[in-house]
């Protein structure tokens, strides 16, 4: 096994288990890259998926740190940005449809760990006033799943991209039930048991996108979203009152969110250009916040899209809908373009599809761009249908191209 594949290998298992272990492998990768890059050879090769927009969104990113008012406390916030190496490395080290089902199947049982540590957590949960027998990270706040992550949503968000990027692995005729079947249900019960209602709308509408780019499988796929909803309404009270309060604009979780948008709103109207810098919502929050609100002080407002124009400003935010406009308009054409029976290759572009459209829907109410584990999941799985580059688009046009007879 080559360097790359091991730290390839440590990465996916960093996805699922450790943050420290992924990003020290996303680090090393990425300096593996670079040193490869000596070589003219591998320059020519490389491949820079989305890169203008990318470039685009950092660069307004560093303006917008420079000009906050605080720019060394805003550059520090701002090291996030380093985490779109994984697009990189990932489509660097992927290049076939092959490898990147090697590369899913892998990432599924590290999140399938993770998922299954978390459905023990709220199975063992002693509760508020019982002993905890066994590790404190194992029963901390043990009624809501979170695996080996400091917080339920992080959870919910990774899994719910891991099994959308799946899903398509499930249907009919794509040959990959039995080895993606069981462990895409134990993730499945692992986002049930996170109870979180962002990360459940993003998934429904994945499994939607799916269902509205594959022929075959599309009434199974709207029959078990049904079906969970359905079992949704028949679980017991805590799950139950979770899944009906989503649109009660009265209940706790959704009032607090609205006030967060109208502060968020008031702030970004005080520079509405270039914003107040990246992590100026944890500095300048206070004074916005709503006499009416729980909460007087928070790093985010609850909403992956305004915290980019808060603290980035239009530009900023228009460059970072350009990143995935850019990456949806890619994947929409490789559909166009692949023919039917390219069974894999639509495979691989449909699930990319599913999970970076569930992960933008659950941005809406949460800020999971700034969720360093979950982004690292959504960098690497668009980075999948670039795999695509040098040999499906020629065999799409060689299968479709009318023939020529030899004169």
């Amino acid at each position: 096994m080559t360097v790359r594949g091991v730290l390839l290998g440590a990465f996916i298992a960093g996805l699922g288990v450790s943050i420290t272990l992924a990003e020290t492998a996303l680090a090393l990768l990425t300096l593996h890259l670079l040193w490869r890059l000596r070589d003219p050879a591998a320059r020519v090769a490389a491949r820079w998926p989305l890169w203008p927009p990318v470039l685009a969104f950092s660069a307004v990113t560093i303006l917008s740190a420079l000009l906050s008012g605080h720019p060394a406390a805003s550059l520090e916030s701002a090291k996030g940005l380093l985490l779109v190496a994984a697009l990189y490395v990932i489509a660097d080290a992927v290049r076939d449809p092959g490898t990147a089902g090697r590369f899913l199947f892998g990432l599924t049982l590290a999140a399938a760990v993770a998922a299954a540590v978390g459905l023990l957590q709220v199975g063992l949960c002693p509760g508020v006033d019982g002993p905890a027998a066994g590790p404190r990270w194992l029963y901390h706040r043990c009624d809501r799943a979170h695996g080996f992550f400091s917080i339920y949503m992080t959870l919910a968000g990774v899994l719910s991209l891991v099994l959308l990027a799946t899903l398509p692995r499930l249907l009919p005729g794509s040959g990959e039930l039995r080895r993606f079947g069981a462990p895409w249900l134990v993730m499945l019960g692992g986002l049930v048991a996170t109870y979180t209602r962002g990360a459940w709308i993003g998934f429904a509408a994945g499994v939607l996108t799916v269902a509205a780019t594959v022929r075959r499988g599309r009434w199974l796929l709207l029959a078990g979203l049904v079906l969970l909803m359905t079992g949704a309404l028949l679980a017991p009270r805590e799950l139950r009152h979770r899944f009906l309060s989503m649109t009660d604009p009265e209940e706790a979780g959704v009032r607090e969110r609205v006030y967060m948008w109208r502060s968020g709103l008031a702030m970004w109207r005080e520079r509405p250009v270039l914003g107040i810098g990246p992590g100026g919502v944890k500095r300048e929050y206070p004074p916005f916040a709503l006499p009416e609100a729980i909460k007087k002080r928070t790093g985010h407002v609850h909403s992956a899209p305004l915290q980019i124009l808060v603290e980035r400003g239009l530009l900023g935010l228009a460059a970072w809908l350009a990143i995935w406009a850019t990456f949806l308009t890619r994947c929409l054409g490789l559909l166009r373009r692949l023919p039917s029976e390219a069974t894999a290759e639509r495979m691989l572009v449909v699930g990319s599809l599913a999970a970076i459209a569930s992960f933008l829907v659950a941005g809406l109410s949460e800020y999971n761009f700034g969720d360093s584990e979950v982004v690292m999941v959504a960098w690497a799985i668009m980075a999948l249908p670039w795999a695509l580059d040098t040999s499906t688009p020629r065999t799409a046009r060689s299968r479709t191209a009318p023939s020529r007879s030899t004169p």
